[in-house]
């Protein structure tokens, strides 16, 4: 079961959450309580949507924060981190 979810964090977070939404609703259920928040984190935030499954139903308290944090920091250079990595690529005005 570990290589299984292991695998589908490396095909990508959007992937992890619709397996783990489709095998365990119940979780997510118990995270959400509407479709639409789990469906924008999915269009946004995917990392941070998957933390929050994570650490959500026992509560979120301590360490659980860190974790979220971190899940946000990893969503934040999931989109601007390639603006950094191609700028290189990019014409410059000088001539």
């Amino acid at each position: 079961m570990c290589c299984i979810i292991a695998a589908l964090f490396a095909a990508g977070p959007r992937a992890a959450i619709l397996i783990w939404w489709l095998i365990d609703q119940v979780r997510w259920n118990l995270a959400f309580d509407s479709f639409l928040v789990p469906f924008i984190g999915f269009l946004i935030a995917p990392w941070t949507t998957l933390m929050w499954v994570v650490v959500f139903p026992g509560g979120v308290d301590g360490f659980d924060y860190l974790w979220l944090g971190i899940a946000v920091a990893f969503d934040l250079f999931t989109w601007f981190g390639g603006g950094y990595t191609n700028r290189g690529r990019m014409r410059s005005a000088r001539y």
